[in-house]
């Protein structure tokens, strides 16, 4: 039985995970456009081009890290401290780059490639860890939790220390957040490997119709909350008619009301379950975007309303899928064996479901009428449409199939 202490060593490296990937997702494009004059067109297909690879490797480096684990849990946790050197490396080049004009994109796109490559084998070798782990529902829950809670305290330092400390000390900052959760993760208890490992496919997590089950429910819901996420800015300055400026506090009170909910979802686990507990998490999503829906100019205090429970649906998405995960690895006999494999492909939906956002949103978006800066009211309502109630949808769709594959069956566990 993990306990509270084993869990939140365990989980801290989820802080530094999600310290880098906030200014490398949200803040990079920014960065290059404003400090260096790089033309957006360019960084575009730069960045589609590096994360495109990113979100294609995923499985193989799952797989890799498979190979590692089962060679023995100190050569992975080796693998893992080489990895850490690199993506401080990777990120202090890409935004502290000592090289100008034309071979600043060459720069950009080498550390962009190393940060990447990290980046996912840091964060799919600890998934798998955690999975390895094991335990009944509440357990898989509690670690789980943990990982995403210190998470969510990564997003939140980093979404305020480059504007305060400048990129340096922030790099410097991640630095030492990487080196002392390494050490914390390698105190945590070491799984075993399985006895026997004949390695196969690399589409075997797709053999398992659990898997594909769980997958097409995570993607649905996923994408469904990518939307929300990729619209955000156009609702508040146009829809709200609010300043710019005011989407740091509503995204305070948002990851601030996930981060507090971690316990409570927990507490659900215990009494209903991971399945119903998810569901109740996706069925309260939709009561929030539906009230955004009624929401237009000045309406920023029910705004606030719809982030914090929006928030309080997020720490169900963050907690309780990866515990899913780590069950139906278990049930399909690959507990010790593929996680790495596992893991991977569902970091690769993970990205897939930004992709799809934001290319299937921005398009209807333009077809429907609307442009950033609209008032006349028929492109608010499609806006509207595209931020609240599109999202309803696909989280309504992923909640009947998880309730048709996962309840029914009493595949629960």
């Amino acid at each position: 039985m993990i306990g509270n202490r084993d869990a939140w060593r365990y989980g801290l490296t989820g802080l530094p995970l999600a310290f880098v990937a906030l200014p490398l997702y949200v803040q990079l494009p920014a960065h290059y456009a404003s400090e260096f004059g790089v033309p957006l067109a360019t960084l575009g297909a730069l960045l589609l081009l590096t994360r495109l690879g990113d979100a294609l490797i995923d499985p193989l480096v799952g797989r890799w890290t498979d190979r590692l684990f089962q060679a023995s849990p100190g050569t992975l946790l080796g693998a893992v401290a080489i990895a850490c050197v690199a993506l401080a490396g990777g990120f202090t080049l890409l935004f502290l780059p000592p090289v100008r004009g034309d071979a600043l994109l060459a720069c950009a796109a080498g550390a962009l490639v190393l940060t990447y490559l990290a980046y996912s084998t840091i964060s799919i070798a600890h998934q798998s860890w955690g999975a390895r782990l094991a335990g009944d529902e509440v357990q898989r829950a509690r670690i789980v939790g943990w990982r995403e809670g210190f998470g969510l305290a990564g997003v939140l330092v980093a979404s305020v220390l480059p504007a305060f400390a400048g990129w340096a000390w922030t790099a410097v900052a991640l630095a030492a957040a990487l080196v002392i959760a390494w050490f914390a993760w390698q105190g945590t208890p070491h799984p075993l490997p399985a006895a026997a490992v004949a390695y196969g496919s690399p589409w075997l997590p797709f053999r398992h119709r659990a898997f594909r089950a769980l997958l097409g429910v995570f993607v649905a819901n996923g994408i469904a909350s990518a939307i929300p996420a990729t619209l955000l800015l156009f609702f508040i300055q146009d829809r709200l008619q609010a300043p710019a400026s005011s989407q740091a506090l509503f995204l305070g009170m948002y990851f601030l009301c996930a981060a507090a909910s971690m316990p409570l979802w927990l507490a659900a686990v215990r009494r209903w379950g991971l399945v119903r507990s998810w569901r109740a998490g996706m069925l309260l999503a939709i009561a929030a975007f539906i009230g955004a829906a009624s929401l237009g100019a000045g309406d920023t205090t029910g705004f606030a309303f719809v982030c914090m429970a929006s928030g309080l649906a997020l720490g169900s998405d963050l907690a309780l899928p990866g515990a899913l995960l780590a069950g139906v690895i278990r049930d399909a006999g690959e507990q010790g064996r593929s996680e790495g494999l596992f893991f991977g492909w569902w970091n690769f939906a993970t990205k897939l479901n930004l992709a799809l956002a934001a290319g299937a949103a921005l398009p209807l978006l333009a077809l429907g009428g609307y442009s950033p800066g609209a008032r006349d009211p028929a492109a608010l309502a499609v806006l509207t449409a595209a931020y609240c109630l599109l999202p309803c949808a696909l989280k309504l769709g992923a909640a009947v199939l998880l309730q048709l594959t996962f309840v029914r069956t009493g595949a629960s566990s």
